[in-house]
C-alpha cells in the first residue's frame, strides 16, 4: 500500500499526519491526491467517514505553500465551503495543523456568532478560510472579504448543501472567484443539482467514485427493535444509553434532545445534546464534553437532532441509536455514519412503535439496509448495551436566587448625637436616610429639621425613607419640617394610617403616611 510520501505529499505534511496516527492513506484518499496536487478540478463522491476532508486538506496546503504568493488582508488564497458551522469547525481543525506546518493561517466564517473576530482575523490575513454561505456572503457584500485572491475552492458536502438551499449562494460564491481556479466538489449525490453545479464551474474535472452513495454494511451491523408502547419505549432508550461505550442518540426536534438529555443525566447517565439551537459556545462545550474521556469529565452520551449528522466527527461512537426514526433516508444514512467511521466497527439501533413498521419499512427500503424488526428483548437489550457503566449521582441544579427588589430604606437610626449609627448619613440639617435592615437598637433623635427615627426599640425599618420624616415619637430639637412618611410602613405596627387633616405642633412627629400602606417588595 503506498504511503503519503509515495503519493506526492510533501515530508513537513506527511510529518504532521504521522504524529497523529495517520501513516496510511483511506482509499479516497489514494484515488485523489495524485490528481489534486498536481492541480487538477476534481469530482470526488465517498460517504461521510470516508477520509475526504484529509483528501482535499493536503492538495489545498501543499499547492498554497508552493506558490508562495504573499498573504493579504481580506483576500484569502485558499477556500472551503461547508453547509454547517459544525462541519466547518471540524475542517479548520483538521487543516490548522497541516498550515502552522508551512506557515499558513486559517480561520472560519459562519454565522451564529459574532462578526467582529472574523472580521479582524479576515483584516488580519489569512491564507485559508473555511467558511458558510451565508455568512460568507454577508462580509462580502460589506466589502470585508474579496474572493479575487482565491486560488483553491472546495466544496464539501455539496448534497447537504442542496438540501438546506444553499445552492444558489454557492454559485453566487464561485462566481466570485478566479474563472481558472483549481477546484474540488466533494458529495455522496450528484442529484439535486450538484451535476449542473459541477459541470458549470469544474474544468475537465477528474471524477473518483470510492464507494456507493448509500452507507455500505460492511462494518456496520443494523437493528431494529419494536417496543410496545410508548412507555417501554422510553425505558428502551435509558436502557441504550446507559453502555460504557460513546453513543449519539437521535432526536428529531430540538426540544425533544434537550429535555431527553436532562432525563438521563438526572437519571444517573450524564449526557449532553446538540442542536440548532444551542448557542456556538455551548455547541462546542458539549462537543469537547463527548469527546472527553469519561474519567476526565466528559460524558458517553450525546442526544443530536440531525445538525450532527454531518460534520461531527467524535472517534469511537460504538452506538447510534434513531430514537426518532428519521422522514428522509438520506438522514438515515447520515446519522449512521457516526459509527463505523474509517474502518472500525458499529451498531446503528432504530426504536420504533407497531404503528411505525409501514414508515420504517419504507425508510430502510429507500436505504438499501435490509434488516428486520425484532422486538426489544432484555437477550437483545443486553446483547446491543454490552457492559453498563456505573451510576453517575447527579449534581443538584443551583437554587437560582430570586430577583428581591431592593426594599426602601427605614427610619433613621441615628445615635444620640444624631449622627446615624446604621444608615448611610444624608446632610446633618435633614436627618440621615434610614437602615434598611431595620437598625436593632435604640434609634436615637434625627437633629435639624429631622425627628426621630422610626426604628427606635428595633424596629423593623420598614418605615419612612427620611429619618426626619419618621414615624412615632418627637425630635428633640425644635424644626421646621413637620415629622411624617413618604413611604411605607410596616404592617407589623399597625401604623399606615392616612394623614389627618390636623396639623400637629411644631416639634412633634405626625402619625400615618401619605400614601396607603403597600406590601413589601412590589
Amino acid at each position: 500500500m503506498p504511503s503519503f510520501l509515495d503519493l506526492g505529499v510533501p515530508a513537513s505534511l506527511a510529518n504532521v499526519l504521522a504524529a497523529d496516527g495517520k501513516t496510511e492513506p483511506f482509499a479516497i484518499q489514494r484515488d485523489t491526491l495524485p490528481d489534486s496536487l498536481a492541480g487538477r478540478d476534481l469530482l470526488g463522491r465517498g460517504r461521510t467517514g470516508s477520509g475526504k476532508t484529509i483528501a482535499f486538506a493536503l492538495p489545498l496546503v501543499a499547492r498554497l505553500a508552493a506558490s508562495g504568493a504573499k498573504r493579504q488582508a481580506g483576500r484569502p488564497r485558499g477556500l472551503v465551503l461547508a453547509p454547517t458551522r459544525e462541519l466547518a469547525t471540524q475542517i479548520a481543525a483538521t487543516i490548522k495543523p497541516l498550515a502552522e506546518a508551512v506557515g499558513l493561517r486559517v480561520t472560519t466564517v459562519f454565522g451564529g456568532v459574532s462578526q467582529r473576530p472574523q472580521e479582524q482575523a479576515l483584516r488580519g490575513g489569512v491564507d485559508i478560510m473555511v467558511a458558510c454561505p451565508g455568512r460568507l456572503e454577508d462580509l462580502m457584500k460589506q466589502r470585508i472579504v474579496s474572493l479575487d485572491a482565491v486560488e483553491i475552492a472546495v466544496l464539501d458536502e455539496a448534497d447537504h448543501m442542496a438540501d438546506l438551499g444553499f445552492l444558489p449562494g454557492v454559485t453566487r460564491i464561485l462566481s466570485a472567484t478566479p474563472p481558472r481556479g483549481q477546484r474540488l466538489l466533494f458529495s455522496a449525490t450528484l442529484d439535486r443539482g450538484i451535476d449542473a453545479l459541477a459541470k458549470r464551474f469544474l474544468h475537465d474535472p477528474v471524477s473518483h467514485e470510492v464507494d456507493e452513495a448509500s452507507v455500505p454494511v460492511g462494518e456496520m451491523t443494523h437493528r431494529v427493535l419494536v417496543a410496545a408502547d410508548a412507555d417501554a419505549k422510553k425505558t428502551l432508550v435509558h436502557d441504550m444509553a446507559s453502555g460504557t461505550g460513546r453513543r449519539i442518540l437521535f432526536t428529531r426536534t430540538k426540544h425533544h434532545a434537550k429535555k431527553l438529555a436532562k432525563q438521563l443525566t438526572s437519571a444517573g447517565i450524564p449526557a449532553v445534546d446538540l442542536h440548532g439551537n444551542l448557542g456556538q459556545n455551548a455547541r462546542e462545550r458539549n462537543l469537547a464534553a463527548f469527546g472527553a474521556d469519561p474519567a476526565a469529565g466528559g460524558v458517553r452520551v450525546l442526544v443530536a437532532t440531525d445538525v450532527a449528522a454531518r460534520g461531527v466527527h467524535v472517534d469511537d461512537v460504538e452506538l447510534v441509536v434513531h430514537v426518532d426514526p428519521p422522514v428522509e433516508h438520506k438522514a438515515y444514512l447520515h446519522r449512521s455514519g457516526r459509527t463505523a467511521r474509517a474502518g472500525a466497527a458499529g451498531t446503528v439501533v432504530t426504536l420504533m412503535l407497531p404503528e411505525q413498521r409501514r414508515d420504517v419499512h419504507d425508510l430502510l427500503r429507500k436505504a438499501a439496509i435490509k434488516v428486520s424488526p425484532e422486538p426489544a428483548t432484555a437477550e437483545a437489550v443486553a446483547e446491543l448495551v454490552g457492559e453498563r457503566a456505573p451510576h453517575v449521582k447527579p449534581t443538584p441544579p443551583q437554587q437560582q436566587q430570586k430577583n428581591q427588589p431592593k426594599k426602601k430604606a427605614a427610619g433613621a437610626t441615628g445615635s444620640q448625637d444624631g449622627t446615624g449609627s446604621q444608615g448611610g448619613q444624608r446632610s446633618r440639617g435633614r436627618g440621615q436616610r434610614g437602615n434598611p435592615q431595620g437598625g436593632n437598637g435604640q434609634g436615637g433623635n434625627g437633629q435639624g429639621r429631622g425627628g426621630q427615627g422610626r426604628n427606635a426599640q428595633g424596629g423593623s425599618g420598614q418605615g419612612g425613607r427620611r429619618s426626619g420624616r419618621g414615624q412615632g415619637g418627637a425630635s428633640d430639637h425644635s424644626g421646621s419640617t413637620r415629622s411624617g412618611s413618604v413611604a411605607r410602613y410596616s404592617s407589623e405596627t399597625g401604623q399606615g394610617q392616612r394623614p389627618t387633616s390636623q396639623r400637629p405642633p411644631q416639634g412633634a412627629g405626625r402619625q400615618g403616611s401619605r400614601r396607603a400602606s403597600r406590601p413589601q417588595g412590589r
